[in-house]
């Protein structure tokens, strides 16, 4: 009874203690995300060629596949499709790997490619369903077929879509509907481009204009790829828009600028880019880019 009663006198006293709110200044919240951009990326082949010749399905991203993955969410223009029977080949434009090769990009923790490029057709419908496949098989997706992809990442909805301009520019009124109407479907809206004139370190006048339009609709970061060089960057109303991130993994050996590119990391706090840092590639072996000193 006595034991009772001391606990019941117990129970008492800690209501009697106060109790204080942790202030929200002391509260661990972390909705920082940070977002990797990387420039071209084609495994076909002379690249196809060296990880053959090294017997390492991997060769093309042994050396940036650390920092690739280390992100949220990553990036690149994926310029070759994927399939089953692609045959060794050397030299021409009708590029294409093989599935076992393309795992390099799961490899490398790459979340989305775009597929809005004059490449992704080399092999035809077939070759563009089979390439869809094995992205979706790795957990990898894909823009440029007319579709959006979200993902989101500590609350935030980011929003991707690619266009392909240098294919055909028949579709820009209804690319820039697509833009406006998706932009209240996410909080950051990424537009990536496939546009401009190959082996220029300036954008033209077509890129700058389409650009102005695309964030007058709604875009809240443009990327832009196809000129195999690294172009310049600027901010249009506060829109970051980076023309061309050059080459990631390329075999344009035959040029110090081609054989450059550019890793953009974003990092977002909400809707807000809070920092953002530009790391430079350059490709030494062929198709085996490293991360060097600016």
């Amino acid at each position: 009874m006595v034991d009772n009663l001391i606990s019941s006198i117990l129970a008492f006293l800690i209501t009697l203690i106060p109790s204080f709110p942790i202030p929200l200044s002391n509260q661990v919240t972390n909705r920082e995300v940070t977002v990797l951009f990387a420039g071209d990326v084609m495994l076909g082949r002379s690249v196809m060629g060296a990880s053959l010749d090294n017997n390492d399905n991997l060769y093309s991203f042994r050396k940036t596949a650390d920092f690739l993955k280390d992100a949220d969410i990553t990036f690149v223009n994926l310029e070759n499709p994927i399939v089953t029977n692609c045959p060794r080949h050397v030299g021409g434009f009708k590029f294409c790997t093989t599935p076992e090769i393309a795992k390099g990009l799961f490899f490398s923790g790459i979340d989305i490619v775009s597929l809005a490029n004059n490449h992704t057709n080399n092999y035809g419908k077939d070759g563009i369903e089979e390439t869809k496949k094995y992205l979706t098989d790795m957990d990898i997706d894909y823009v440029g077929q007319n579709n959006l992809v979200i993902r989101e990442a500590s609350g935030t909805k980011f929003g991707f879509l690619g266009f392909d301009y240098v294919t055909t520019q028949k579709t820009i009124e209804n690319d820039l509907n697509l833009i406006k109407n998706t932009d209240p479907k996410v909080d950051v809206l990424v537009v990536t481009v496939h546009w401009g004139e190959e082996y220029k370190s300036t954008a033209n006048k077509f890129q700058t204009d389409l650009a102005k339009k695309m964030i007058e609709n709604g875009a809240d970061l443009i990327i832009g790829h196809h000129p195999h060089w690294v172009q310049n960057f600027e901010k249009i109303n506060g829109v970051p828009v980076y023309y061309s991130l050059g080459n990631l993994v390329f075999d344009q050996m035959w040029s110090e600028e081609t054989k450059k590119g550019m890793i953009v990391k974003l990092t977002f706090e909400g809707k807000e880019i809070i920092n953002r840092e530009e790391y430079r590639t350059y490709t030494t072996k062929i198709g085996q880019p490293e991360i060097v000193p600016d």
